[in-house]
């Protein structure tokens, strides 16, 4: 196969684990049959584009353009497109392309692709040109249309582009596990992430408590729809909910004691991690086994499921809360990330790009 033409555009990227992003110019190809041009309106800022540029998971192939909660514009399609056309206003999370084979992918599942993320939006292979992906903190992308998502028209495009990651991310355990109304739900850490599982849960009928080591958060999270708020470290506090979760989802990345979230659980009850801490954390067998608990994992969510996130918060006017901002800021905005000082994911106006 020819290698396809490409196209030059702007972008942010960084060209070592210690060097700052800053401007450059990245190729992209012009589109293939099945392929949607979009231009990047808004690009979320997730926690694991800093580890990605910053090379903490020891696999980033430089230079690396991070961003993976993208919404634009479409402006050129290919002649096989049938989903989209030029003007729509669409999304692009986390995958960008998958193997389309194996079993995961062929029930929609493809982030569980068996060949491995390798059509992650960035990080993965652009396997048109045999290069590393680039993602979205540039002025435009190109990616096939199984794996462009369609954006509800009554959300704000800003604060939607974090549906793409930190939204499915949390909706996608919370459906799996059939959270709803006669549930008590625990939310752990009141971040990126945190927030919209409150938003989330609380949209499907439970009961939300969200547990937090900041008591400073009680309020926003009981703004945000949370119940109640409980401090994670006050022993008493804590005593008090012993037994008593049906379902906890966990989303935070920092080490923290998970047997103390198992000693929550009731009989049968389960514990979702969705956060990844960076070192393994001890686990006391008995926790659960003698209340025969479970202890799960996930992984955002495949392109039915994702769709079908973002009809939902259509439906509900349910968006992420952010503080938007230029692009030229994106090294301040990690340090902040750092120190948790964003309420509660940082959006980048990519016409700030130009």
């Amino acid at each position: 196969m020819p290698r396809p033409v490409c196209y030059s555009t702007k972008a942010y990227s960084t060209p070592s684990a210690t060097s700052p992003l800053g401007a450059a110019v990245i190729e992209r190809r012009q589109p293939l049959a099945g392929d949607v041009q979009i231009q990047i309106l808004y690009c979320g800022v997730c926690h694991s584009d800093l580890h990605y540029a910053r090379n903490e998971w020891h696999f980033t192939q430089y230079p690396a353009v991070p961003g993976h909660e993208i919404v634009g514009r479409v402006t050129a399609t290919g002649p096989g497109v049938t989903k989209f056309k030029a003007g729509d206003t669409v999304g692009v999370g986390c995958l960008v392309d998958s193997c389309r084979t194996c079993p995961s992918c062929r029930q929609g599942l493809e982030q569980y692709c068996d060949a491995g993320m390798t059509g992650g939006t960035y990080g993965g292979t652009e396997k048109h040109l045999g290069t590393p992906t680039l993602g979205g903190y540039s002025q435009s992308i190109v990616v096939t249309e199984d794996f462009v998502l369609r954006l509800p028209a009554n959300l704000n495009p800003a604060a939607a582009a974090p549906l793409l990651c930190a939204g499915i991310t949390t909706y996608s355990p919370l459906r799996h596990w059939k959270v709803g109304p006669g549930q008590k739900v625990g939310i752990v850490g009141l971040g990126g992430l945190g927030h919209m599982g409150v938003k989330f849960a609380q949209a499907f009928g439970a009961h939300v408590v969200v547990l937090t080591t900041s008591p400073g958060k009680a309020a926003d999270a009981k703004k945000l729809g949370a119940h109640e708020v409980v401090v994670s470290t006050d022993g008493k506090q804590m005593a008090v909910h012993a037994g008593s979760f049906d379902f906890i989802l966990d989303t935070v990345s920092a080490d923290h004691d998970l047997n103390a979230l198992f000693n929550l659980l009731k009989r049968e009850g389960n514990l979702v991690l969705v956060g990844a801490p960076e070192r393994p954390q001890p686990v006391a067998s008995f926790a659960l086994i003698f209340r025969r608990r479970s202890f799960s994992g996930s992984l955002i969510g495949g392109l039915p499921e994702t769709q079908e996130m973002l009809d939902f918060c259509g439906q509900h006017g349910i968006t992420s809360d952010i503080e938007l901002i230029r692009m030229d800021q994106i090294n301040t905005a990690y340090e902040r990330m750092l120190q948790s000082d964003v309420k509660y994911r940082f959006v980048i106006d990519m016409a700030t790009l130009t």
